[in-house]
């Protein structure tokens, strides 16, 4: 399990190190270049000494050259050649060291049997000297120059996480108490957490977990009103199918029988009907859709209606309502193929049930004032009252108004609900409008286009 504390800290310490290290490699660049800056002016110093004193005569005495095989100077110290002006070389002590003839003064660097030296030539009227030192000599000091900080670097480091450690204990206290808040809360109680107190970097996780409450409260809520309703509407055709199944056993003829079980069939369409709308609403909640997904592909709005049409043809005639089609848009929009049925489904059923015989019931596909494609179905019947267009579609409302028959125990309210709820999930909006001429309803269902 990942920890908060020791990835802070691992982080923490790893950046000390590294710039612990970082810090020391820096330290043998700058104590290296200084240390080069004072030895080459020692080696000018030195270059410039035994050229003064070669010219005062004091040092023309011949030196016996090192016998073969014999150590040298150590790296740390100082060697130097001596030359006539013609090239011609002095022996001396450090004559062993075959540095070649360079008659230009100044600093440089020497490669001498592949190792690399530091000399500084002075030139004066008859000698030119040359003092050299290895510059490994050089760099040995400046690493052990740096190299004195890692002691103290080290020291600070222990220090600096111990005082991590402890501002991480005190500054993740209030994140121990947040958790403390959040397992005291339970599906009974989701009252928000108070971030009144909280630091600054936990508030926005406070803020989204009252607003998870909120949403999982609204959720509860929602569920149960649903519940309830949906228990209370499946009541009513259970207890009229029961009771035309008392009938059927009551029955004293056959005619009495066959009568009570039409009945009973009619009870059960209904309640299977209800059940299914049920289950539609349940598909188009939001948690649903992101579990289910959406099925998209290219649905021809005019075959649509046509197929539509169709469909519900025969039960139109036997209701005697002139049911027509107007299928002229010519649009295609990118939605659920299934889903919109259910929506032109439930409209053109709802508005057959409600018109009286002899009306007239028209289903459309067209495109809007803007542009954008449409389905529409309208119908002369007794409509719906403005004051209650909002209304119908909150799940399980039937009004109270003349589109609602009396004693009819066939609607459940859920029609409207489920056209907007899928006509939202395929990126539509629904609206209800006065039917032609004034009179009836029509139901439009409008794309919008994405």
């Amino acid at each position: 399990m990942r920890s908060l504390r020791r990835g802070l800290l691992q982080w923490t310490l790893g950046a000390l190190a590294f710039g612990s290290v970082l810090l020391v490699l820096v330290s043998y660049v700058f104590v290296l270049d200084e240390m080069n800056e004072v030895l080459d002016a020692n080696l000018r110093e030195v270059a410039t000494s035994v050229a003064r004193f070669h010219a005062s005569g004091q040092l023309l005495a011949v030196t016996p050259a090192r016998p073969p095989g014999e150590p040298g100077p150590d790296q740390g110290d100082l060697v130097t050649r001596v030359w006539r002006r013609d090239g011609s070389a002095l022996d001396g002590p450090d004559s062993a060291y075959a540095f070649p003839f360079l008659p230009e003064p100044g600093a440089r660097r020497l490669m001498l049997d592949g190792v690399e030296w530091r000399g500084f030539t002075v030139v004066d009227e008859r000698f030119v000297v040359l003092a050299a030192q290895r510059t490994a000599a050089r760099q040995q000091m400046a690493v052990e120059a740096a190299s004195k900080l890692l002691v103290p670097l080290l020291l600070l480091a222990l220090l600096i996480a111990a005082l991590l450690v402890i501002a991480l204990r005190r500054g993740l206290v209030p994140l121990g108490e947040a958790t403390a808040q959040i397992a005291q809360r339970s599906a009974l109680t989701l009252e928000p957490i108070d971030g009144a107190e909280m630091p600054g970097e936990l508030r926005p996780l406070v803020g989204a977990f009252n607003g998870l409450m909120k949403r999982v409260a609204d959720a509860f809520t929602t569920q149960q009103q649903f519940i309830a309703d949906a228990a209370h509407e499946l009541r009513s055709p259970v207890t009229a199918v029961r009771l035309q199944i008392d009938l059927f056993e009551q029955a004293r003829d056959a005619s009495e029988r066959a009568a009570a079980l039409s009945d009973a069939r009619e009870g059960m369409d209904r309640l299977q009907r209800l059940v299914e709308q049920l289950l539609q609403l349940s598909r188009a909640a939001p948690d649903a859709i992101e579990e289910r997904g959406l099925q998209r592909e290219p649905v021809d709005l005019d075959r649509l209606v046509l197929d539509t049409v169709s469909a519900f043809a025969r039960t139109a005639s036997l209701r005697r309502i002139d049911l027509g089609a107007e299928a002229r848009s010519k649009a295609s929009v990118d939605a659920d193929p299934h889903e919109l049925q259910v929506v032109l489904n439930t409209l053109v059923r709802n508005a057959l049930h409600y018109v009286p015989a002899g009306g007239r019931v028209d289903v459309g596909a067209s495109l809007a004032d803007d542009g954008l494609p449409m389905l529409w179905v309208g119908d002369d019947g007794p409509g719906i009252a403005m004051a209650e267009r909002e209304r119908v579609f909150d799940r399980f409302y039937r009004g109270a108004g003349e589109h609602v028959r009396e004693g009819d125990p066939s609607g459940s309210g859920l029609g409207l609900a489920i056209v907007k709820a899928l006509g939202r999930r395929n990126g539509a909006s629904v609206s209800l409008h006065d039917g032609p001429g004034g009179t009836g309803l029509t139901v439009r269902v409008l794309f919008d286009g994405g």
